[in-house]
């Protein structure tokens, strides 16, 4: 991992290789919502496209993997080099907000996305697709992209699909609140001095 956090830019970059997966994935917190996604599973370009546009981040992803098999090694991957970027770029998270809770509608469906950088790794998922599959995209891959995600980026993710019936909509919304979350959580707080929390680290 290159270390380019220092001064006022947050951002982070990853290589990653091995024997499923070969990815570059660079994320920058501070960013104008530019994207430039290049992987093997389209629905989740698309779905990284809307994240990075509504969080107004800038992200770089450049991937391939073993999808001959299926997608599920690539997305799980990406969400690790995401999260691993994310930490990165957030350094000692001196000054930021800390929480955030979102709710983004799409059409009929509606979703909350809850986050909290903690350094506690906690991930909740509560949501029920009508389809198993959007295109060739299976939608438990979902879950696996937001856990290693959590995970990697030691954060507390809490996510709702209160209702929905169309599942590329649940999705979607899914991914614009999270972008939104993640904006307003990492966003600096001019009243913070340090880091938000009694404990004085984070």
């Amino acid at each position: 991992m290159g270390n380019e956090n220092n001064g006022a830019e947050r951002a982070g970059s990853v290589s990653r290789k091995t024997n499923e997966t070969d990815i570059q994935l660079s994320f920058a917190v501070d960013g104008t919502g530019q994207a430039e996604i290049e992987t093997d599973v389209p629905f989740l370009n698309h779905m990284l496209d809307l994240f990075t546009k509504h969080g107004h981040f800038d992200l770089n992803v450049h991937a391939r993997g073993d999808v001959d098999i299926d997608d599920h090694h690539t997305v799980e991957d990406i969400g690790i080099c995401l999260g691993q970027t994310l930490l990165e770029a957030l350094g000692d998270k001196k000054g930021i907000k800390r929480y955030a809770s979102v709710f983004v509608p799409m059409d009929e469906a509606l979703a909350q996305v809850i986050i909290d950088l903690s350094n506690r790794p906690h991930f909740e998922y509560r949501a029920e697709y009508p389809s198993q599959q959007v295109g060739s995209f299976s939608t438990e891959l979902v879950h696996e992209f937001l856990w290693k995600f959590t995970l990697e980026a030691r954060m507390t993710l809490h996510v709702i699909v209160h209702y929905g019936q169309n599942t590329h909509h649940m999705i979607e919304a899914v991914f614009k609140a999270l972008g939104r979350a993640l904006d307003e959580a990492t966003s600096i707080d001019p009243r913070v001095t340090g880091v938000p929390s009694t404990k004085g680290v984070l």
